[in-house]
């Protein structure tokens, strides 16, 4: 499979379907070295979402999701990836202000197949498509216990977001050597700083 924006921070994918949500978060800008927006223009945008597609067709064994985008898709598509975020960075920083309000809604369809399985299908085109299509994943997530898992980096000039595999999810780095360690050494020096004042 292929994750390309989650590739690029060089860290492993989420679990299963899990992955393409978190591909989605990781299209900003950012990190170090700084990284383009996948979704600053129709083509990359485009780019993005067929590998992310044939990606999440291979691992829920589906068959590919067809979403056609325009350039009218891109700010609908942004906006989705700019709530996800911070849906995330509140429920690991702390509380919001615009809490238990909705901040994305798209429709769906329950479906009874032929074995006796109920899906849920999304419904839509373009960004409405695909935001239809994510938070039917998250809701799957959410019923699986994972979606708790998807965390933002605490290091505040990295931009990742990153699938806790800890045993007890209490990972708060993408990278502990990359993100942690720099961290650390910052507020380290801070503190000799401050002592060295007060000496």
């Amino acid at each position: 499979m292929s994750w390309p924006a989650t590739s690029d921070f060089g860290m492993d994918a989420a679990a299963e379907e899990l992955a393409f949500v978190q591909d989605l978060m990781n299209t900003v800008s950012g990190g170090k070295p700084h990284r383009a927006d996948l979704l600053a223009d129709l083509a990359s945008a485009r780019v993005w979402l067929d590998t992310c597609l044939d990606s999440l067709a291979a691992v829920t064994g589906s068959p590919r999701w067809d979403v056609e985008l325009v350039a009218d898709d891109l700010d609908g598509l942004r906006a989705l990836r700019a709530d996800l975020r911070h849906v995330i960075a509140v429920r690991h920083d702390g509380a919001d202000t615009r809490s238990g309000v909705p901040l994305q809604s798209a429709t769906a369809a329950l479906q009874l197949d032929s074995d006796g399985i109920v899906a849920l299908r999304p419904r839509g085109t373009g960004a409405r498509q695909l935001t239809s299509l994510v938070l039917s994943v998250i809701y799957r997530a959410q019923l699986a216990d994972t979606w708790r898992r998807i965390k933002p980096c605490r290091n505040p000039k990295c931009a990742a977001v990153f699938y806790d595999r800890s045993r007890n999810n209490s990972g708060v780095w993408h990278d502990v050597r990359v993100c942690g360690n720099a961290v650390n050494l910052r507020a380290s020096r801070a503190r000799r700083q401050a002592e060295a004042k007060r000496a």
